[in-house]
């Protein structure tokens, strides 16, 4: 077992991504320390030395996507018919985190780790829809923090619930076919959140989509 301290920044991205898979595949209660310093080639005192106990490993992990969802939000575009086309592949890339928030939720009542941290991503998603409705690219008669729930769920209810994508269309969420309906399909859908002025005004792109 490789215990060295000679790359501390090449040990620890190692717990990480050896952490990352841990509690993927069984979550921050199924999750064991062991499996991930082996996983990691440490043992478990440097494990510890570096992130101090379990939660605070899972903790950095998901600091990491809390990251990636400020980076999003801030290069989100103002068109809503242009956001859900952005989001989608986005989401697609992200599928660790999506099994992570499913695990979270089979945890019940459980007070999320890093609640706080998380919740700032929401937040500024939520000051960006109204930006856009200030600007005009949004109507204005919709709440931004639940169009922010209704948003998160049109692109990752798909990868959450494959086998449901796939008793409805007969498509895997992974076909090329059912990825490229559902960018028309929310494209088309981004466009009916328009004003009603800005509505009528259909990009020529977007006709070639």
């Amino acid at each position: 077992m490789v215990t060295s301290r000679r790359d501390p920044a090449r040990t620890r991205e190692r717990i990480l991504r050896a952490a990352r898979r841990e509690f993927v595949a069984k979550g921050i209660a199924g999750a064991r320390v062991d499996a991930i310093a082996r996983a990691a080639s440490v043992n478990k005192r440097m494990l510890y030395h570096y992130f101090g106990d379990k939660e605070a490993l899972y903790r950095a992990v998901l600091r990491e996507g809390i990251a990636t969802n400020l980076d999003l939000v801030a290069a989100a575009p103002a068109d809503p018919a242009e956001l859900l086309p952005f989001l989608l592949p986005r989401v697609q890339a992200r599928l660790d985190g999506i099994r992570l928030l499913q695990w979270e939720a089979l945890g019940g009542e459980r007070k999320p780790v890093a609640e706080e941290e998380r919740r700032k991503a929401w937040v500024e998603a939520a000051e960006r829809l109204r930006d856009a409705q200030r600007a005009g690219h949004l109507q204005q008669d919709l709440d931004a923090e639940y169009l922010v729930l209704a948003l998160m769920a049109l692109t990752i209810f798909p990868h959450a619930f494959p086998q449901v994508v796939q008793m409805v269309t007969g498509l895997r969420p992974s076909d090329s076919e059912f990825q490229q309906g559902q960018a028309r399909f929310l494209r088309r859908l981004g466009t009916s959140l328009r004003p009603p002025a800005a509505a009528t005004k259909s990009p020529t792109k977007e006709k070639h989509r």
